[in-house]
């Protein structure tokens, strides 16, 4: 960073509409595909010089002044997307600092800043770091929700340039996990990179989370994170960040012909999108060991109801279940899925158990639910083990 420069400087700039907002695009792993964009700020001096960030962004996020700059990227990325035409509009990531957490008018401003623009909130990305989230602990999730609840992204940016927070993630419900570049440091030869790598993404996917790798800069690391799964990359390899004009044209080229998709995939990437298969029709899914009465939640999304633990004992968890269903259904369900009953039905050579109950969702309206135990076999154990998926019929 130039020590001469000072935040009064950096604000001047931007008054002066030196600060410009350049685009680095991101592309589908598999297709090539132009899908979205990060804003990232660039100070053009009169000389023409380009000053990247880290020669006027670290001063300001010593104080709340970085908050000015975020909010003029913002206007800055609104007014951009308002020049296009619609159907070139991709989604805009841009950053915002930890400063933001304390704000009680954070979303209240960045709703007023896009509707002004007249955009569909869906356009906008918000963008934090990981360091700034794990900081911030509890209060991130409350911030998170409100944000996505408006309709907006939320990305975690930087993810694994500390890995302090694998287990604090699962607690904060980003749209999007971007991968540090650090995590591409071996240029993907390393081993312990790779294995790495592919838990963070099969994790990420698993929290239905969409995975960016950053930094992205040889073939290598591109090739690998196909074979991994990862959803999008950014980095020089596809393309630097670049002016608005300059991207503005990317957006009205065509996409290129990628092939045949099926062809190009992983298994890895293959088993992804079974499982997304799987989770739109099943929102519900459980895993569970009869045998030493535990579970865990495999998925949950858009069920009927949201009262149901992430992991626990499984007796417990039929209990629960049952007292959210119609009166006349709760015994049946409970007979059901009692691990007596499960027991005896693995025993009889089943391969599944089912019941169709009436169900209280939390809007207070009941709703017929599907519910199917699967058994299912690991060869390290002789646990009986099942898989419950659950749906929505009417």
């Amino acid at each position: 960073m130039d020590t001469r420069i000072t935040v009064q400087d950096v604000l001047q700039a931007m008054a002066r509409g030196e600060i410009k907002a350049y685009y680095q695009p991101q592309y589908d792993v598999l297709t090539n595909k132009l899908k979205s964009v990060e804003a990232l700020a660039r100070w053009i001096l009169p000389d023409g010089t380009v000053l990247s960030p880290g020669h006027f962004v670290p001063v300001m996020e010593r104080t709340d002044a970085i908050c000015q700059l975020d909010w003029y990227m913002l206007r800055e990325a609104c007014a951009f997307l308002c020049r296009q035409p619609v159907a070139q509009r991709r989604r805009i990531a841009v950053n915002f600092s930890r400063w933001h957490f304390h704000d009680p008018q954070f979303l209240d401003r960045l709703c007023a800043v896009v509707d002004e623009h007249e955009l569909p909130h869906k356009l906008i990305s918000v963008e934090i770091t990981e360091s700034a989230a794990v900081a911030h602990g509890p209060d991130v999730v409350d911030w998170v929700n409100a944000v996505k609840a408006a309709g907006f992204q939320v990305a975690m940016d930087d993810f694994g340039s500390s890995l302090s927070s694998l287990a604090f993630l699962k607690d904060v419900p980003v749209n999007v996990l971007k991968l540090d570049r650090n995590l591409l440091s071996s240029n993907c030869e390393s081993e312990r990179e790779r294995v790495m790598l592919e838990s963070i993404i099969s994790f990420a996917h698993r929290l239905n989370m969409t995975t960016i790798a950053e930094g992205v800069e040889t073939e290598e690391q591109l090739n690998f994170l196909r074979t991994s799964g990862c959803k999008r990359v950014q980095g020089f390899l596809m393309a630097k960040p670049m002016p608005e004009e300059e991207y503005a044209r990317l957006c009205a080229e065509p996409n290129p012909d990628s092939g045949d998709v099926l062809l190009m995939q992983s298994s890895a990437s293959a088993m992804n999108l079974l499982a997304e298969a799987i989770f739109k029709r099943f929102p519900l899914i459980i895993l569970a060991n009869i045998t030493r009465n535990s579970y865990y939640m495999m998925a949950y999304d858009s069920f009927t109801t949201h009262t149901c633990p992430a992991a626990g004992v499984f007796d417990e968890l039929i209990e629960g279940g049952a007292i959210t269903m119609h009166a006349e259904d709760q015994m049946r369900f409970r007979t059901t899925f009692c691990r007596e009953n499960l027991l005896q039905a693995f025993a009889q050579g089943k391969e599944s158990v089912r019941v169709v109950t009436r169900q209280l969702g939390d809007d207070g309206i009941y709703r017929l639910v599907e519910t199917v135990d699967y058994f299912v076999t690991n060869p390290s154990t002789d646990d009986v083990l099942v898989i419950a998926m659950s749906q929505t019929l009417a």
